[in-house]
């Protein structure tokens, strides 16, 4: 399966929750890859440390190649690095991104990254794509490229306008582009159940009919401890509440019977 995690907005969360997901299906076996499209590389810090500094062999390496007067293209496979982890691994990022994309899209190479992914799919039980906050070529590629999309929402009312726009967006390129792409759902993030506003906006979004999903995560220091510590938080806290939230979500997300807390008392 290949997911992304999408939105136009910066600071709601999709690198944490790409690299959690990521980290609990690798957890329980499975093969898992991350995709880091985003310029900033913060999936890729996230799961390599130090490391991230060192790499050689990046996605932009994969998708200048498409450009490139060579004779052989190298596979996909060489750009992915093992993590810390097990059973997971990264198709790292790196600046050289925001050079390379004026590029690609005079090329019209929209569809070369479905094509690697596609082939990795073969070797990889789950792919999870982490985005820019911008729709511009690489997230539009992402969205071409994959089969589910996650939008995290940070519950206040500046980010529910934007989700309109960004459901309008995906509309439009699932009609001209990838009609095979699935809004799995609208993931409430750093969530605070005390307060009346976040509960009144995913309540409101639930009664327009929107694909909100039953699992909310909370805020917590919990999430920056882990961003420090380079660890996910199912290999550095697996008892902590958060965890347990994201452990929920990847339940919900795959047909998993879990508890869920009543939204309203």
């Amino acid at each position: 399966m290949r997911r992304v995690v999408f939105n136009q907005k910066g600071g709601v969360g999709k690198s944490s929750i790409t690299c959690n997901l990521a980290a609990i299906s690798a957890a329980r076996g499975k093969r898992t890859l991350v995709v880091d499209l985003d310029p900033q590389g913060n999936s890729t810090h996230y799961l390599l440390g130090k490391a991230a500094g060192e790499l050689k062999d990046t996605v932009a390496d994969m998708l200048e190649q498409t450009v490139a007067f060579t004779v052989f293209n190298r596979r996909p496979d060489e750009f992915v690095h093992a993590t810390p982890f097990d059973n997971l691994f990264v198709m790292p990022s790196s600046p050289e991104l925001d050079f390379l994309e004026r590029k690609l899209e005079a090329k019209h190479k929209i569809y070369k990254l479905r094509e690697a992914l596609k082939k990795l799919g073969e070797s990889f039980d789950a792919i999870y794509i982490d985005t820019a906050p911008a729709l511009n070529f690489y997230t539009r590629s992402a969205l071409i490229a994959a089969q589910r999309c996650l939008i995290p929402f940070d519950c206040d009312d500046f980010s529910r306008q934007a989700l309109y726009n960004i459901l309008n967006e995906i509309r439009d390129l699932q009609e001209d582009h990838n009609e095979d792409l699935v809004v799995e759902g609208i993931v409430a993030n750093q969530f605070q159940p005390r307060a009346s506003l976040p509960k009144r906006l995913v309540l409101e979004l639930m009664e327009e009919g929107l694909p909100v999903l039953p699992v909310r995560l909370s805020s917590s220091v919990k999430m920056k401890e882990s961003h420090q510590s380079r660890q996910p938080l199912i290999h550095m806290a697996p008892k902590h509440a958060l965890t347990r939230q994201y452990v929920d979500l990847f339940g919900v997300l795959h047909g998993e019977a879990v508890e869920l807390e009543p939204l309203a008392d």
